[in-house]
């Protein structure tokens, strides 16, 4: 392995076809391409994203999308040290899609293929953007995850605690729907709620009676609906007044309840003594700018640097996923053809599980 290392990334765990080419010489980290098709349009009419279409997208378009990452790095298969490929956890037809296209690509070019954990790739995010030495404090808070966990190395997670139900962003998205407001949720209701009054209704902030990092959405999920029911009770409908408030109201709640959190996680992080503290935050609902805002706070209160990945990083992308296969590489840890597409992966598989098992195993 030299010291320049050059990694294509593929990404299709929920409905983002990505592809991305990420290059590490010497510890400097260069962003060669990074190329994500969405299907925002193909799941908007349902309300929320469809498996079985998802996968047909991806299956559809995530050639096209490899092909233009190349084109646009400048580079072909040949100059490549490596294929990186989520293996899991994600919606099973969609990860297979891109599990399938990369094997057939190692295959085809003879370089190695690296299997990589989804919410690893996030977690490591921050390494690729800022260069963050081990240990330090990783807030996971995505569409479908939702954790906090101590990032040891590229392999090694240690969770403090993370969401018994819903994930905040799959919170955002139902309260979009039942506000009558556009996919994707979390930005609506971020727009939304600008303009909105956040004390108008008394939402709850589930789990802050107890110690402990976990947390809680579905409760604040059937707080809104309650709320909005009776709003339209009295009037017969909603204003648009009516949805800022009920937004912004849901929206202040979920921060209120990550920023006691992220304290909790804070203070034990902080017992372990790490020579430069550091919150990092990535994943879709990083990119509500509400929500960093609060836990920029808490870190500054907490003499705790805080980090957060541009918003094109903090989405789905496969820029993490290259970078993340760069980190495996140098450890060797590289994976055979006989890898396998997984629905459930979690990070610290010490930990019990949160949200149940069954016997495709953790949820997380």
């Amino acid at each position: 392995m030299g010291n320049t290392i050059t990694i294509l990334g593929v990404e299709s765990s929920c409905d983002d076809t990505a592809a991305a080419v990420v290059r590490d010489s010497g510890g400097r980290a260069e962003i060669l391409s990074s190329v994500v098709y969405g299907q925002t349009g193909l799941h908007a009419p349902f309300g929320g994203v469809v498996p079985e279409i998802a996968a047909r997208a991806h299956a559809e378009k995530i050639d096209l999308c490899v092909e233009e990452a190349l084109k646009t790095a400048g580079l072909s298969l040949d100059s490549l040290d490596a294929i990186a490929v989520t293996a899991g956890p994600g919606l099973i037809g969609g990860v297979i899609a891109g599990v399938m296209c990369a094997k057939g690509l190692a295959a085809g070019s003879g370089l190695p293929l690296l299997g990589i954990n989804h919410l690893a790739g996030h977690a490591l995010t921050p390494r690729l953007t800022d260069a963050l030495d081990f240990p330090y404090l990783m807030l996971l808070v995505s569409g479908g995850h939702c954790q906090f966990v101590i990032v040891e190395g590229p392999n090694s997670f240690s969770r403090l605690g993370g969401t018994i139900d819903d994930a905040p962003g799959e919170a955002f998205d139902k309260t979009a729907k039942l506000l009558g407001l556009p996919q994707p949720g979390g930005p609506s209701v971020e727009s939304a709620a600008l303009g909105g009054d956040p004390a108008r209704f008394d939402f709850p902030r589930p789990l802050l009676d107890r110690p402990g990092c976990d947390m809680s959405f579905s409760g604040l999920k059937t707080a809104l609906l309650r709320a909005r029911n009776a709003v339209v009770a009295e009037k017969g409908g909603l204003t648009e007044q009516d949805r800022a408030d009920l937004a912004a109201g849901f929206q202040a709640a979920v921060a209120d309840v990550l920023a006691e959190k992220s304290r909790r996680a804070i203070s034990e992080y902080i017992a372990l003594a790490p020579a430069q503290p550091v919150l990092a935050v990535a994943g879709g609902v990083a990119a509500n700018q509400t929500i960093r805002g609060i836990l920029e706070t808490v870190c500054t209160n907490a003499a705790v640097h805080f980090v957060a990945p541009p918003l094109a990083l903090c989405t789905d992308n496969a820029a993490m996923i290259a970078w993340a296969g760069i980190e495996h590489f140098r450890l060797g840890l590289v994976d055979e053809a006989e890898l396998v597409a997984r629905p459930r992966w979690p990070l610290d598989p010490s930990k019990r599980s949160l949200i149940g098992g069954g016997k495709k195993g953790a949820k997380a």
